[in-house]
């Protein structure tokens, strides 16, 4: 039977959250990380582990069918691929920071700089598109620090928090581009493949949908379901159930997680009683 080659991080921010991901999709692997190659017993996939920065290549050569990776690296390499799907984890920015102590009043700024990345090429456009000319020292790990060593008067690196930069006296002063985990496609896969890639994704959609939304079950008065409906319209609508104290009936739902304190509380005031909210582990819609 033909499987699905995924590569995946061997390690990093993204290796553990991917690899959470598949077991969430009911997917597991023989043995662990520490292999270059692992299979699904239970899916027709493969995972290859390589180093982040070899996955876009060799999603493009076809060695592997699919890669997890951030789409930063996808950039920086500048290969041809087809994003499948974003994932919605390893959110990041590539961000241009100085010290602290620097006034900024805008790009122009960077004129004449020296600036230190690990992103040569996306610096390089960025660069090109304000018609700036800037001296790149292109370096791997610990791009932070370059500064404070009298390596480069700024840096243009990942940014999650902040607190790197805080650390070392930089401040974050342009954003040039937001990055997120993505799965990335050989342009060209078989039929069989791309149905398991198909399978794979429907997968993944179900349990993003869990993610983003809850079940709620509440108690009301009856005189109060349609005001309530009107709030709780579910994926169609709210299913209604009679309770044994007459009048009464139990309403079962699902909302978005980024409305939930608001509708709560729309709910309490429109008379519901006994809210229960409850995870949803997978989605179908």
């Amino acid at each position: 039977m033909e499987k699905l080659r995924i590569a995946v991080q061997k390690s990093g921010r993204l290796s553990e959250k991917s690899l959470a991901l598949f077991s969430e999709c009911g997917i597991s692997l023989e043995g662990g990380n520490g292999r270059l190659l692992a299979a699904s017993p239970d899916f027709p996939i493969e995972v290859l582990y390589l180093r982040d920065d070899d996955i876009p290549q060799y999603v493009y050569d076809g060695v592997a069918d699919i890669g997890v990776v951030g789409e930063n690296v996808v950039w920086e390499k500048g290969k041809t691929l087809e994003t499948a799907l974003k994932l919605g984890f390893g959110k990041c920015r590539l961000s241009l920071a100085i010290p602290k102590a620097e006034e900024y009043k805008g790009v122009s700024y960077f004129q004449g700089k020296r600036i230190a990345t690990s992103y040569p090429n996306i610096l390089t456009k960025f660069l090109n598109e304000n018609k700036l000319t800037a001296e790149i020292h292109e370096i791997s790990g610990s791009v932070e620090i370059a500064p404070g060593i009298g390596l480069a008067d700024s840096i243009f690196d990942i940014v999650s928090s902040g607190s790197t930069l805080f650390s070392n006296n930089l401040k974050e002063v342009e954003v040039i581009v937001n990055s997120e985990a993505v799965m990335v496609s050989h342009k060209t896969l078989s039929d069989a493949k791309r149905k398991i890639l198909n399978d794979l994704i429907f997968r993944i959609q179900s349990v993003q949908k869990a993610k983003k939304n809850k079940y709620i079950l509440l108690n009301a008065p009856n005189n109060k379901i349609n005001d309530i409906i009107n709030i709780l319209p579910g994926m169609k609508s709210p299913s209604i159930v009679p309770l044994a104290k007459e009048g009464w009936s139990s309403l079962h739902s699902v909302i978005a997680e980024k409305d939930f304190w608001e509708v709560i509380e729309k709910l309490k005031q429109s008379g519901a009683e006994g809210i229960l909210v409850v995870p949803i582990e997978k989605m179908i819609v």
